[in-house]
């Protein structure tokens, strides 16, 4: 079996062993990309003396006995995470070229841990979008049909980790961007709570939704980063005063007795059939096992996309504020400050950023706040507390994680609201902040479908055990 076909947990352990060495794992997933990569469009850049330095350094570390289960181990990272003299260009015009002076500190836990990056990957610019076309550096293919979408934003991440060119990768998640291409890829993404892993570092897009988190090609090698990844962060307001995601009971969980909440309106009209069925058949398996299961009503859900779709762009209209051409980034030149700034973002910005711009500055403009972004934020506090209220009576809510398996390339891009309908069962986690993953649960027209988990706030850990006891029952 080659290399690149092991999980990340393997190849940790054959480190250990001194079976094989991290240059020696670098290597084979570095040919990989270079074999692969051109088909799939998976990465923006790669850099492959960092990558090797990396490995020698995770070799030294392995050698004096120190390191961790990642030490040594590839990892892909998603082009809109900071990394020091790396491009970092969000997959956008604005930014190309630009190479930080720091890294997020999702990143700089991975390299303190000895993680070897072996990309940076591509994505919706700004991680805008749910297809990975609105990269102005060309769309990621899906490896289980090159004609598909991988999902979006993080497509270049999932599609890596779907096609073995890395174990692992980071994605971002704001309405659904990890758990939608890990979905589509057939492979495991998990959105931690909402503050467990530090944002610093990461280009923001809507600050109160965001969040980093791992892809894997299973459950276990997901809480592997996951845990790398989390716990309390100074240089970021809005992290949590948790420790780091504990792994100690990940495979400790079981089904019997577990109680599994099925929203009616996440398995409703916009759910496509063959999506439908082979979720509620994994239901069923589920139920086999022990699981008690109940459909349930969430009224809130079907004002989710709306509500999200006020409340996003307006945050990224601030947020994206800074990149005027000024301070960093290329600056195109127009009569004056205004004109130069207006040439700058009118040229450099794709269209769907733009689009997200001016909708999040209208929602915000006199006359228009409390009629749209007000109204909006009642939406969604009371989505937060139907679903609160769900987790007072049930363990976890289960549903499709996408209502449709990955879509023709192109075949959306001219529809932007079918595209926005996609992320109809990923926002409502975002909205409230609550950790969520996504996992295969089997296959609709050949093509994979994900079973979506998500539990209460500061649930992670048991997520990630219900979800691993959920792996271990559909595989059997």
């Amino acid at each position: 079996m080659s290399l690149t076909e092991l999980t990340a947990a393997e190849l940790s352990a054959k480190l250990r062993s001194r079976d094989v060495s991290a240059p020696e794992i670098a290597r084979v997933h570095l040919d990989r990309i270079a074999e692969r990569d051109a088909e799939i469009g998976a990465f923006l850049s790669v850099e492959p003396e960092l990558t090797l330095a990396q490995a020698e350094n995770a070799q030294r570390m392995l050698d004096r006995g120190e390191g961790g289960r990642l030490t040594g181990v590839p990892v892909a990272l998603k082009d809109n995470l900071s990394t020091v003299g790396t491009p970092t260009t969000c997959a956008s015009l604005i930014l190309e070229g630009y190479r930080p002076p720091f890294d997020a500190t999702a990143v700089a836990l991975l390299r303190a841990a000895g993680a070897v990056f072996v990309g940076k990957t591509n994505l919706d610019e700004f991680a805008m979008g749910t297809s990975t076309e609105n990269s102005v550096f060309g769309s990621t293919r899906n490896p289980w049909d090159l004609t598909r979408s991988p999902g979006g934003s993080s497509g270049g991440s999932a599609a890596a980790v779907c096609d073995h060119m890395a174990p692992l990768a980071l994605g971002s998640d704001t309405g659904g961007s990890i758990r939608q291409p890990a979905a589509l890829c057939g492979i495991v993404g998990f959105k931690p709570t909402y503050g467990r892993v530090s944002r610093y570092g990461l280009v923001a897009f809507a600050s109160s939704l965001d969040q980093i988190g791992p892809l894997g090609r299973n459950v276990e090698d997901a809480a592997l980063l996951a845990h790398a990844i989390s716990g309390h962060d100074p240089t970021d307001s809005t992290s949590l005063p948790d420790s780091q995601i504990d792994l100690s009971g990940l495979k400790g969980g079981a089904l019997r007795g577990l109680r599994l909440a099925a929203p009616r309106e996440l398995f409703g009209e916009a759910c496509h059939p063959g999506v439908r069925e082979c979720v509620l058949s994994a239901v069923d398996r589920l139920r086999a096992e022990g699981a008690e299961v109940a459909e349930i009503s969430l009224p809130s859900i079907d004002y989710g996309v709306t509500t999200y779709y006020i409340i996003a762009p307006a945050e990224a209209s601030s947020n994206l504020a800074r990149f005027d051409g000024l301070r960093y980034g290329p600056r195109l030149e127009g009569e004056g400050h205004v004109g130069t700034v207006a040439a700058t973002r009118g040229r450099l910005f794709g269209h769907e950023v733009k689009a997200r711009i001016m909708i999040g500055t209208y929602a915000l403009s006199a006359g228009y706040y409390d009629a749209y972004y007000v109204r909006a934020q009642q939406v969604r506090a009371r989505m937060t507390a139907e679903f609160e209220h769900a987790f007072g009576e049930f363990d976890v809510i289960v549903s499709p994680t996408s209502p449709v398996v990955a879509f023709p390339l192109g075949e959306l891009s001219h529809d932007p609201l079918a595209l926005k309908m996609l992320d109809l069962c990923t926002i409502p986690a975002n909205m409230g902040g609550f950790p969520a993953i996504s996992l295969p649960c089997g296959l609709s027209e050949g093509l994979p479908v994900g079973l979506q988990i998500v539990g209460p706030i500061r649930g992670d850990e048991r997520v990630l055990q219900i979800a691993y006891a959920v792996e271990r029952a559909l595989a059997g």
